[in-house]
């Protein structure tokens, strides 16, 4: 089963998409990588459904990624006498520590980590930004606050402190369950949420060690303000829209996605576009016109991966939405426009071995109008690196490592192969120009263009080109 395009689609597993009938539908539909999100559902409903998505991949003999989205240190008020109150703007409303039962004067705030970062004037924002309170004094325990923007708040509702950094670990201690069961199911990427500095992707790191890849997922202002160190230290990043658009203005959100994604196609790494992008398909068979142009954009953009949420996960028409986002990537990536944008924005490449190998790949495959770039890697290196070029012709990743094909499957324009180890460069070459025809990227006497790395199974060694005909090779 051949994606005949390059932008990828990660698709949310929940109760509307659990069966293996399902999954199997989304696959066929074009999803490349299922998202498990640990906000929801027990450990046992993600295992079932990542041995579901696994068994689909084996029938149809092509890998599929499995990411495993954690939840984080999601803030959250505690709970009212009567479920819910209403906030009246002008009015003072307090924080606190004290686990009773909330009231329209006070309610729990189980965090005392946010108590100690708080100033003078600071806003709170409770509900995904629909209701803003202002700090006026405050102690270690507690915060006494002035309504701004009033209306209903009920139990449990989440808490956003916009402009401050949190002394809190990015691995709460429900995380480090659901990562220790996530690593022994045997996910290829790991997503950490709410990442505020670099050195919360190395706290998860120390933990993952190279049993998956760790995926950022940037949806702080905090994390902006580094952005470039954090992109160096993940394996991917995701433009998590949903909380970066809470804590910042709604009209900053494209900007800082575009400029996310520069970022990420800079450093070669992958990078997903995610929240609200169908939306409507929760409910509705089409999307809206605007959402649409929404999921465009992105493509436009370059971006590796666009993801399904609520749609894929809760919705009535989970298998419209993959059917309608597969259209929009590949009715893009047919306009002329595409590849012309694709190539303004493409950056030069870095002084490295590795870099200088994969733009000599694109530059000799155009020239040689090859039917396809090759890449043979164990790790997975030299693959990203070739699709950080953008290269015209179709990328044919061939790796002999299972889990390695399965975490490509998230990576721009590579359709990945498991292979035999290549013992030699002759063997190797064979092998990929044998691959090429076996899936229909190339047929005898089309030229295809080989990146890989000397010596074989060494990660971050990609050192090699070579044009070979098929057939001839």
């Amino acid at each position: 089963m051949r994606r005949n395009r390059n932008a990828k689609i990660v698709a949310t597993l929940g109760p509307s998409t659990s069966t293996e009938t399902m999954i199997r539908q989304l696959f066929v539909a074009g999803v490349d990588v299922f998202r498990l999100n640990f906000s929801h559902g027990t450990q046992e409903d993600h295992r079932v459904r990542c041995d579901l998505a696994r068994s689909v991949a084996r029938e149809f003999g092509r890998p599929v990624g499995i990411l495993a989205d954690l939840q984080g240190p999601k803030l959250r008020v505690g709970r009212f006498a009567g479920g819910a109150i209403e906030l009246v703007p002008g009015e003072p409303f307090r924080l606190d520590l004290d686990p009773a039962e909330g009231n329209a004067k006070r309610v729990n705030l189980p965090h005392p980590e946010i108590f100690a970062a708080l100033e003078a004037g600071a806003a709170l924002l409770l509900d995904d930004g629909k209701l803003q309170l202002k700090v006026e004094k405050f102690g270690k325990d507690h915060a006494e606050t002035r309504v701004v923007v009033g209306g209903r708040l009920s139990d449990r509702k989440g808490v956003n402190v916009p402009g401050v950094i949190l002394p809190i670990s990015p691995l709460t201690d429900k995380d480090h369950s659901d990562l220790r069961f996530a690593l022994d199911m045997g996910v290829d990427w790991v997503a950490l949420s709410f990442v505020q500095r670099p050195e919360d992707i190395d706290e998860a790191r120390a933990i993952v060690g190279n049993r998956a890849m760790v995926l950022s997922k940037l949806e702080k202002p905090a994390a902006i303000d580094c952005l470039e160190a954090i992109v160096q230290r993940s394996d991917a990043v995701m433009v998590a829209r949903g909380d970066l658009g809470v804590e910042l203005p709604a009209e900053r959100v494209p900007i800082l996605q575009r400029t996310i994604v520069r970022t990420c196609r800079r450093e070669g790494k992958p990078v997903i576009v995610a929240t609200q992008m169908l939306e409507s398909m929760t409910t509705n068979p089409v999307p809206t016109r605007a959402e649409a142009s929404d999921v465009a954009s992105a493509i436009f953009q370059g971006v590796d991966a666009v993801m399904l949420s609520a749609e894929s996960a809760s919705g009535k028409y989970p298998v419209e939405a993959v059917t309608m986002m597969d259209k929009i990537i590949r009715e893009v990536e047919a306009d002329l426009h595409y590849r012309m944008l694709l190539d303004a924005n493409q950056e030069m490449a870095r002084s490295n071995p590795a870099d200088a190998v994969c733009a000599a790949l694109r530059q000799t495959a155009h020239i040689v109008s090859a039917k396809a770039t090759i890449t043979y890697t164990s790790s997975g290196f030299s693959a990203i690196r070739a699709a950080r070029e953008r290269p015209e012709a179709p990328i044919l990743s061939l790796t002999p490592s299972p889990q390695t094909a399965a975490r490509l499957c998230l990576v721009w324009g590579l359709h990945s192969v498991r292979t035999a180890e290549a013992t030699d460069v002759t063997s190797m070459t064979q092998m990929a120009c044998s691959t090429a025809q076996q899936e229909g990227f190339a047929k005898t006497g089309d030229y295809v263009v080989i990146a890989a790395g000397m010596p074989f199974g060494q990660s971050g060694s990609t050192n090699l080109l070579r044009i070979a005909r098929v057939g001839q090779a």
